[in-house]
């Protein structure tokens, strides 16, 4: 008897939320979390030749996958690790082929490995989908890497790769890991945290979107300084990363403010995801926040228009960008709970 537990879908959510973002009229039927073989087969159906997958689609979805791939645009049928993509496919392929032994699901999963490694740099990152660039927003290196990571320490999901391919994961990943530490952005001399996105050759931070200016992120740092606590073992230069990552969160919260949602009339509403507004109010009781930029070179807390242009306040930013993006949030919390375990190691 297998003791069964159905792998963990929580990889696709950003994927699935952005294709309900244009499949507001769901009417067709889901499969239920229990149906792995059914989802496992729909992932290796939108699995593309050269392993990746297309982003923004329902992998739950009971749907035609032909018909569903021939209506998407000639760019979104390329493979892509944009919106948390193809590294969650790899894992769940995995975790299938380690209840059922089917064959199948472990070569979808070893192709998709093949894609990671014949898809990462020189300099040890990947491209995100708007610039030629290490990107770290939507996770796009720090999921890859943390998949290698957690091959490279013995997850059992994959024990079944041959030594030939572990090698290759743990080179790519020892690669990536050193790219990590050489992209931390420092001010005088002194570690502070990434960018979204640092650019192929100087690892300097770089644009994306228009929106997206040159910026040292709160966002994207935790999720990196998550990954890298999760090394076993780590070494003394990737130690001194996390304890600097985490003393440049600590030096830029933002105290006695917090953002108010407010509703908005009907015909006020431009994005019917965000039927509100959203403002910086005073609140001397309000626990930190973090802005989502900051200045490369004095930590000043930015946001940026549709258009590109910099600005200082939530107010100046278009309505539709306003609540349609994450200028400000609470991620280093759960980075501040990993700190304390970490130290206390």
């Amino acid at each position: 008897m297998i003791d069964f537990k159905s792998p963990s879908l929580d990889g696709f959510s950003d994927g699935i939320h952005h294709w309900n973002l244009e499949h507001r009229e769901r009417t067709y039927q889901r499969f239920t979390p229990d149906q792995v073989h059914e989802i496992a087969s729909n992932l290796m159906a939108y699995q593309n030749k050269d392993g990746g997958w297309p982003k923004n689609i329902d992998w739950l979805g009971v749907l035609n996958t032909d018909s569903v791939y021939q209506k998407l645009k000639e760019s979104y049928k390329r493979s892509t690790l944009d919106n948390r993509n193809t590294f969650p496919q790899i894992e769940y392929l995995a975790d299938a082929y380690c209840l059922y032994r089917k064959p199948a699901y472990k070569e979808a999963a070893l192709k998709g490995l093949f894609y990671l490694l014949n898809t990462q740099k020189e300099n040890g990152g990947w491209r995100g989908w708007d610039v030629d660039a290490i990107t770290f927003n939507d996770d796009v290196t720090t999921g890859a890497l943390e998949l290698f990571r957690n091959i490279v320490q013995g997850d059992k999901s994959f024990a079944w790769l041959n030594d030939s391919v572990r090698n290759k994961i743990h080179a790519a990943f020892e690669r990536g890991l050193k790219m990590v530490l050489d992209c931390q952005v420092r001010q005088r001399g002194v570690k502070t945290a990434w960018a979204q996105q640092h650019d192929n050759i100087t690892l300097q931070p770089v644009k994306a979107r228009t929106f997206e200016l040159p910026a040292i992120t709160a966002n994207e740092s935790c999720e990196i300084l998550l990954f890298l606590m999760g090394i076993k073992n780590p070494s003394p230069e990737v130690v001194e990363a996390i304890h600097c990552g985490v003393k440049w969160l600590r030096q830029v919260q933002i105290k006695d403010v917090k953002l108010k949602r407010v509703p908005l009339t009907p015909d006020q509403i431009i994005n019917h995801e965000y039927p509100y507004d959203l403002v910086v109010v005073k609140d001397l009781k309000a626990e930190p926040i973090w802005a989502r930029f900051y200045e490369v070179t004095n930590n000043k807390p930015f946001m940026c228009t549709r258009s590109g242009k910099k600005v200082w306040r939530l107010a100046d930013v278009d309505p539709e960008r306003r609540t349609g993006y994450d200028w400000y949030g609470y991620w280093p919390k759960k980075v501040f709970e990993a700190y304390a375990k970490f130290i206390s190691r």
